[in-house]
């Protein structure tokens, strides 16, 4: 149960980073913020993997993170250009 206090903690800054989203000016703020909610459920994932001593947790972790990368740039490129 160590684990607990930190999983609270990174819910915590999922919470304030799904405030920047929604009330973000502009849309690039949003794009950061769902990054930043992307990057700290990574962490969490990779933390419960630790505390469980599961491989699997890890492994999904490492997949959401190259997904996350991907869909960040295509979106990126997509506010620069206007089309993909």
């Amino acid at each position: 149960m160590n684990w607990l206090p930190a999983v609270v903690i990174l819910a915590v800054c999922i919470g304030i980073a799904l405030i920047r989203v929604g009330i973000g000016p502009t849309v690039p703020d949003r794009i950061v913020g769902l990054d930043t909610v992307n990057t700290i459920i990574v962490v969490t994932m990779v933390i419960l993997g630790a505390a469980f001593q599961e491989v699997v947790y890890v492994d999904v972790a490492i997949v959401y993170a190259l997904l996350s990368f991907v869909t960040t740039l295509f979106i990126a490129k997509y506010i620069e250009k206007g089309k993909f």
